[in-house]
């Protein structure tokens, strides 16, 4: 059973590890917390459903082209929405979280919902690690998170939009001075974050079905593992997946599945009272408030 919980608590880690990347890209390079970011992970999925079943498409054409066509939404939300309240928080919070409610109920309006949104296992088998049976598509999902980690890193150290991506971080006023246009690099990383959203639904939906709830729950953990972790830090987004990982299937396992989403809420709220930054946030004006 130990051994179970350890494998499990490792491959949920690795789960929210991967829905929390893109939410953390987004907010730490352009500051918008983008409330729409659960709406779009279900929306990848239901375009790669409907380019398999309506359209007839394969998956290697259907997958890539939902997470052009969700990256490009967001890109456009950013333009035509979010550029006209950039810098009111408030107003982007209120903006964005419209936009994903907008986005979710219109799925549900439009009678996306049932057991046969579904979409396929990369590889349907399962293999034995010691004595736990591990389904294959929990591994591919391992490995696109090392894979989608490791390529982050690689695309904002080695990369000139990965640079630009740095530079307005860390200074966006001697950014504007080097002539780097701080609105289509905020666009980008809104479009960036997105289409990490949807890269993870690729991966994550096959598990179940696709559900238009399963929006609210993603942006909960995201939120929660950001907030955890410290907004904008990868290091903490890392810590606090393996945090609340393990501490969710320890809860499922002891107690009841439905539980799972109690951890996530409860980890926000303590994290709120105890540091209000996170674990490896630098954000002075929370810091000082406690």
């Amino acid at each position: 059973m130990l051994q179970g919980t350890l494998i499990y608590g490792f491959i949920n880690s690795v789960i929210l590890m991967l829905v929390a990347l893109g939410f953390s890209v987004t907010f730490g390079i352009s500051g918008v917390a983008n409330f729409a970011y659960g709406a779009l992970y279900v929306m990848a999925g239901y375009l790669t459903w409907l380019g398999l079943h309506s359209l007839g498409l394969p998956f290697w054409l259907a997958a890539p082209g939902a997470v052009a066509i969700t990256a490009g939404v967001a890109a456009m939300i950013y333009w035509f929405i979010l550029l006209r309240v950039r810098g009111l928080v408030v107003s982007e919070v209120i903006a964005t979280f419209g936009v994903g409610l907008a986005i979710l109920e219109l799925f549900r309006y439009l009678g996306f919902i049932g057991f046969e949104y579904t979409l396929p296992p990369l590889i349907d088998a399962s293999v034995m690690i010691g004595d736990t049976y591990v389904d294959a598509q929990r591994l591919c999902i391992v490995g696109a998170g090392i894979v989608l980690a490791a390529f982050l890193w690689f695309f904002t150290h080695y990369t000139k939009t990965g640079l630009a991506f740095r530079g307005i971080a860390q200074d966006e006023r001697t950014s504007l001075t080097l002539g780097i246009n701080a609105d289509k690099v905020a666009a980008w990383s809104v479009a960036f974050g997105a289409g990490y959203a949807a890269l993870a639904a690729l991966v994550i939906l096959p598990l179940g079905t696709i559900a238009v709830n399963e929006g609210y729950n993603v942006l909960v953990n995201a939120l929660a593992v950001c907030i955890v972790g410290g907004l904008g830090s990868t290091v903490g987004i890392i810590v606090a997946s393996f945090l609340i990982g393990f501490a969710q299937i320890l809860t499922a396992t002891y107690l009841e599945t439905s539980w799972m989403m109690i951890v996530s809420l409860v980890a926000i709220l303590a994290i709120l009272v105890i540091k209000p930054s996170g674990l490896f946030g630098h954000q002075k004006q929370l810091e000082e408030r406690i």
